[in-house]
């Protein structure tokens, strides 16, 4: 059973900015340029039978299309020990509306939401346990731009595991229209 996450994906101008956002940290797997996301909501593993019932029901989503700006470098963690190095964005407010749409859609088949408060973000590296500290990318990224783009759809993906963090695939597209 494949393993599933609602997303946006980003244009390849942002990501190429978003890699260069990189140095020798102790501890950091950095994300590659097809793992840089915004994930909406996760699923986990997910029957075939539920695939075609949860897609139908994202489908009729309505939202309206939004410009995103993809700004600003943060972390979850303390600076000196973080779990995850990010970039944000903003609004976060219909990122936020549709992972609310999403979630209480999905709620309906079994998957709840997460207990944690949603933030959008990209993340850009993961940490093990003895993560160096990211205080001087926080200098040096935490108010650049990395760039805006039209939000027109939200993507279903799979995940895979693979020797070099997840891969992953669209299984559907969504496009956003007008009527939420």
């Amino acid at each position: 059973m494949p393993r599933l996450f609602f997303g946006l994906e980003l244009p390849p101008e942002i990501k190429d900015r978003l890699l260069k956002v990189r140095s020798a940290v102790p501890g950091a797997k950095w994300q590659g340029a097809a793992q840089l996301h915004i994930t909406l909501l996760f699923l986990g593993t997910v029957s075939q039978e539920d695939l075609e019932a949860l897609a139908g029901s994202a489908r009729s989503i309505k939202s309206e299309p939004f410009l995103l700006d993809v700004a600003g470098v943060g972390c979850f963690g303390q600076p000196q020990r973080p779990k995850n190095l990010w970039a944000g964005v903003q609004p976060e407010a219909p990122v936020a509306a549709l992972n609310k749409t999403l979630g209480a859609r999905m709620e309906k088949f079994g998957f709840g939401a997460e207990s944690r408060v949603f933030r959008p973000h990209i993340t850009l590296a993961r940490f093990k346990r003895q993560a160096g500290s990211v205080e001087p990318l926080l200098v040096e990224y935490g108010d650049s731009g990395f760039g805006q783009f039209q939000v027109t759809e939200f993507v279903l993906f799979e995940s895979k595991p693979g020797p070099d963090g997840s891969v992953y695939s669209v299984i559907e597209r969504f496009p956003l229209r007008n009527g939420g």
